[in-house]
C-alpha cells in the first residue's frame, strides 16, 4: 500500500499533527475543542455577573453570553450549584425567564450537563421525529463509551424506559440492528496490534454479504470492531474492488438503512468532516436548523471544533465562522459565533 493510500482516511488536522510529529498526541499542545477551561475562573464573580444581567431593566444578554460561553461545561455546572445556594433560585429557571425564543434554547443548552442533553436529544430523535438514523446515529456513534454509558443510564433514568426498548419500538430492519448494536457499547478497543488477516476477513465478507441474510455481517463489522481497523478495511476494500465501499452501500441499502451507514462510513474515514457536513447542511436549509447548530457547536466545542473548523473550510471553501455570520440572525448569533469562537483564513 502507497503512502498516500495509507492516509486516506486522516482528517486534514491529523495530517497537519503527523507532519509536527504530534499524531494522537493533541493533549501535547491542548484541545482542539474552541471552549476551555477559564484559568481566571472566580465562581462568585460569575454569580454576581450573572445576577446582575437578569435583576436590572433590561437584561444584559451579551454579559449572559460571555460568561457562558467562556466557561467549560463543568465550570457552568459549578456556577449552577453556586447560583441556587447564594440565591435559593434554580439559574436555569432564571435565565428561561429572562430569555426567550434561539437565545434562551442555547442558554438552556449550555447550562445543561452534556449526559442530559444527549439523552432529551436521543429521545426526540427516536419518538416522531423521524430523525433516527440521522440524530440517533450521531449520538450513539460518535460518543465516547463513558460517554454512551452516562447518556443511557439518564435516558433510562429520565424517561423511565431503556433507550433500546425505544429503539427496538421506533425503528426497522438494518437500522434497528445498527442502532442497537451501537447503544450496546460494544465496539473493540484498539490494541495498538496490526491484524491483517482479520482485515482481509472482514473485506471479503463485506464483499460477499448479498441478501437479507448476510447484511448481518455489515452491522457487526461496522458496529463491533475498532475506529483503526476500520479505516484500514475501508481503505482495502478500495483497493481490491476499485470502488470506495460507499458505491457499495448506495447500491445494495436504501432509506434510513443506506443512510445510517454512510453515515457511519464517514464517522469512521472522519469524525470532524461528518460533523462539517452536518453543520453545511443545517446552514443551507431556508431558515437555518438551530436545533442542528445548537446541538453540534455546544457538544464539540470541548473536543474537536477546531477540526471540525478546519475540514468545513477545506472542503465548503468557506469558514464556519463567516457561514455562520451570514445565516444565523437574531439574538443566537452571538452564542453560536462565540462558541465557533474565531475566523479561519
Amino acid at each position: 500500500m502507497s503512502v498516500a493510500h495509507g492516509k486516506m482516511g486522516l482528517s486534514l488536522t491529523q495530517e497537519i499533527l503527523s507532519h509536527l510529529g504530534l499524531a494522537n498526541k493533541t493533549a501535547a499542545w491542548g484541545t482542539l475543542g474552541t471552549l476551555r477551561t477559564f484559568l481566571s475562573f472566580s465562581v462568585d464573580k460569575d454569580v454576581q455577573r450573572l445576577l446582575k444581567a437578569i435583576a436590572g431593566q433590561g437584561v444584559d444578554c451579551l454579559a449572559i453570553l460571555d460568561v457562558l460561553t467562556n466557561r467549560s461545561r463543568e465550570q457552568r455546572q459549578l456556577i449552577s450549584r453556586a447560583f441556587h445556594e447564594r440565591t435559593q433560585q434554580d439559574l436555569l429557571k432564571s435565565l428561561q425567564a429572562a430569555l426567550s425564543g434561539n437565545l434562551e434554547r442555547i442558554v438552556v443548552d449550555l447550562l445543561q450537563p452534556a449526559a442530559h442533553l444527549d439523552a432529551r436529544e436521543l429521545r426526540k430523535a427516536l419518538k416522531g421525529s423521524g430523525s433516527a438514523e440521522d440524530v440517533a446515529l450521531e449520538i450513539l456513534a460518535t460518543r465516547t463509551p463513558p460517554q454512551l454509558r452516562e447518556c443511557l443510564a439518564v435516558y433510562k433514568h429520565n424517561f423511565q424506559v431503556d433507550a433500546a426498548e425505544d429503539i427496538k419500538s421506533e425503528t426497522r430492519g438494518i437500522l434497528r440492528d445498527l442502532l442497537l448494536a451501537l447503544a450496546k457499547g460494544g465496539r473493540e478497543a484498539y490494541t495498538g496490534i496490526i491484524d491483517y488477516n482479520l482485515a482481509a476477513q472482514d473485506v471479503q465478507a463485506l464483499k460477499q454479504a448479498e441478501g437479507p441474510s448476510r447484511e448481518r455481517m455489515w452491522v457487526l463489522v461496522f458496529t463491533q470492531r475498532n475506529p483503526e481497523h476500520l479505516v484500514r478495511v475501508l481503505n482495502q476494500y478500495q483497493w481490491d474492488t476499485g470502488h470506495e465501499l460507499e458505491k457499495t452501500v448506495r447500491a445494495r441499502f436504501h432509506g434510513a438503512a443506506c443512510v445510517a451507514l454512510l453515515s457511519l462510513a464517514l464517522v469512521i474515514r472522519n469524525t470532524p468532516l461528518y460533523f462539517a457536513d452536518k453543520l453545511h447542511q443545517a446552514l443551507q436549509e431556508t431558515e437555518p436548523n438551530y436545533q442542528v447548530l445548537t446541538r453540534i457547536l455546544i457538544s464539540r466545542s470541548e473536543t474537536d471544533l477546531l477540526s471540525i473548523r478546519a475540514e468545513f473550510r477545506k472542503k465548503y471553501g468557506k469558514s464556519l465562522y463567516s457561514s455562520l455570520q451570514d445565516a444565523v440572525k437574531g439574538g443566537c448569533r452571538s452564542a453560536l459565533l462565540a462558541l465557533c469562537r474565531a475566523e479561519d483564513l
